[in-house]
């Protein structure tokens, strides 16, 4: 484990008692039962196989989509699907760098206007308009996703139900089980002198969706598969590789750290931790213990916490 110590963390932390009315996890997650629209997000957006992958990249972020599904533009059928970590794979090295670097000799101009279709992840999981949430939990587990696509009759994407739903679902209820219970503890950081390229690479080798920045075991932020997104979005990795990709991948990835970090400790209950990551927007805590920190807790922990509590 890498534990990085500090007896003064440069963040900001979020305390506070929580109102909770007595409610239990149980009891509120039990009005969903059987009915997993009750917590899906309806009218979703897709793009088709053809779009291009800046098209979809620029889709995804001005909707603020860490993922999207691909589907037939007449029938909605799925497809296909991209996530944020797909994006860092073609960008960052991954087996979709390939498409760069063999197709297009590292252009990552002509690259990015390459259909979607040749980096999308084809064996995609989902689940039908009358599943339960014990159906999707399970299925996230077992798949270990973060989110799901919901098909009508008609294999249609008629929804989609995340791990961030999940996550608003434990928010402000009493679990009665610590942070400590849930997270992750082997961490691992980058410092702020790291490329993009390298910590691209490194969220890509370890099934990372976010890293922490360390400089002098103080923590200065959290750099995410969605920061590597915007960057290729803005249009900056497009400038700065015009010369080739290495040249995109080589900017330090301090430059993408610009938030402050909401972080709490591990003692503290698991719908107190849910309630602070959906008024922050955030989808992860560093948990710092006596200036040390000693985990993460992510969006995929409150699976977990649900699968656990409906056993």
């Amino acid at each position: 484990m890498k534990r990085q110590q500090t007896t003064k963390p440069r963040i900001t932390m979020v305390g506070g008692a929580l109102d909770r009315g007595g409610d239990k996890l149980n009891a509120h997650a039990a009005i969903h039962h059987g009915d997993i629209l009750a917590i899906a997000t309806e009218g979703v957006v897709t793009v088709p196989p053809t779009t291009s992958i800046m098209s979809t990249v620029k889709t995804m972020l001005n909707h603020g989509f860490r993922r999207i599904p691909i589907a037939d533009a007449g029938t909605q059928q799925l497809r296909g699907s991209i996530v944020c970590r797909d994006i860092v794979d073609f960008l960052c090295g991954g087996p979709r760098h390939s498409l760069v670097t063999n197709r297009f000799n590292g252009n990552i101009l002509a690259a990015v206007n390459e259909e979607v279709r040749k980096i999308m992840e084809t064996d995609v999981a989902y689940l039908y308009t009358d599943a339960s949430i014990e159906d999707v939990l399970k299925l996230m587990k077992e798949k270990n996703v973060g989110y799901l696509p919901i098909l009508d009759k008609d294999e249609s994407v008629s929804g989609i139900v995340t791990e961030q739903d999940f996550m608003h679902l434990v928010a402000g209820i009493e679990v009665g089980a610590s942070i400590a219970d849930y997270m992750s503890t082997n961490v691992t950081t980058v410092g702020p002198d790291a490329t993009i390229g390298t910590t691209g690479k490194l969220m890509i080798d370890n099934g990372f969706r976010r890293i922490p920045v360390v400089k002098n075991d103080i923590l200065l932020g959290i750099v995410t598969a969605f920061d590597i997104l915007r960057f290729l979005g803005s249009g900056e990795a497009l400038t700065k590789g015009a010369t080739g990709i290495d040249d995109a991948l080589s900017v330090p990835v301090k430059t993408l750290v610009g938030r402050e970090v909401v972080w709490t400790t591990s003692d503290r209950d698991v719908g107190d931790a849910a309630e602070m990551m959906a008024e922050n927007g955030v989808g992860s805590l560093p948990i710092i213990d006596d200036g040390v920190l000693t985990g993460m807790l992510t969006e995929r922990d409150f699976v977990r916490v649900l699968a656990t509590s409906r056993q």
